[in-house]
């Protein structure tokens, strides 16, 4: 079974950025961190991508596609190490999916 992604977890952009997620979970928890939920917060900084021609379009948020159902964190559903996170531009065009880098290993659910 794949580990529980937490506010501790380290995502990626397929272009180098980091993401920084912020949650509103503020009850149940994994290895110390909160768990983290589609509907939680996900900012891309630090992305690269351009297109050329038209100049820099980074990625700057990620939308989370077909979450889990059955493992919930304070009501709602929980993402994990396989949760599959589109990242996106301002203007919402879809520019690869996320990498998570690592997580928790103490905590995880289908």
């Amino acid at each position: 079974m794949p580990h529980l992604l937490t506010t501790a977890s380290q995502l990626q952009c397929p272009h180098g950025g980091t993401v920084q997620i912020v949650s509103s979970n503020l009850k149940a928890k994994a290895d110390g961190a909160f768990i983290v939920r589609p509907s939680d917060t996900f900012t891309i900084v630090g992305c690269t991508f351009s297109i050329p021609g038209v100049g820099p379009h980074p990625c700057t948020t990620v939308k989370w596609v077909n979450p889990p159902a059955k493992v919930k964190a304070d009501g709602a559903d929980a993402l994990h190490k396989d949760s599959t996170g589109l990242c996106q531009a301002a203007d919402q065009a879809p520019q690869g999916t996320v990498m998570v880098l690592s997580t928790q290993s103490k905590a995880s659910g289908i």
